[in-house]
C-alpha cells in the first residue's frame, strides 16, 4: 500500500504543480487553447485523490476524511467543468479565484489523505 499511496501523492503534487501553472497562465489571458489540457489533468488530479480516498479506508483513516476527499473531488470536477457558465462578466474573478481553492483543497486533501495512510502504516509495523 506504501507504493500505491507514494505514487498517488506524487500525481497529487505533480498535476496540482502543473495546474497552478496552467491557471496563472489562462488568468495572464495566454495558451488558452491547452485549456482541454488543463482539464484532462484535473481529471488526473481528483482520480489520483479518490485513489488516496480509497486506499485511506482500507487503512483505517477516519470515514469523515475519506468521505470529504471522496465528496470534495466530485465538487472538484463538477465545478471545473462548470466554471465557465457561471458569474459571467466581470464578476466572474470570483468564480476565477473559487476554482483555484477548490483545486487547492483537493491537493491539501491528498496531502492529509497519504500523511494518514503512512501514518497509520507505520504505527501497522511497530506493532
Amino acid at each position: 500500500m506504501k507504493t500505491a499511496t507514494t505514487v498517488a501523492q506524487l500525481l497529487v503534487r505533480s498535476t496540482g504543480l502543473v495546474q497552478i501553472i496552467l491557471g496563472v497562465v489562462f488568468w495572464t489571458g495566454n495558451l488558452l487553447n491547452l485549456i482541454p489540457l488543463h482539464t484532462v489533468i484535473g481529471l488526473v488530479l481528483v482520480l489520483a485523490l479518490w485513489t488516496l480516498a480509497v486506499l485511506a479506508m482500507r487503512a483505517g483513516v477516519p470515514v469523515g476524511l475519506v468521505a470529504l476527499a471522496l465528496v470534495w473531488g466530485l465538487i472538484t470536477v463538477i465545478f471545473g467543468m462548470t466554471q465557465t457558465q457561471l458569474l459571467p462578466g466581470p464578476a466572474h474573478v470570483v468564480i476565477r479565484v473559487l476554482h483555484l481553492v477548490v483545486g487547492l483543497g483537493a491537493m491539501g486533501l491528498g496531502e492529509q489523505l497519504a500523511r494518514r495512510i503512512k501514518g497509520t502504516e507505520t504505527l501497522a509495523v511497530q506493532r
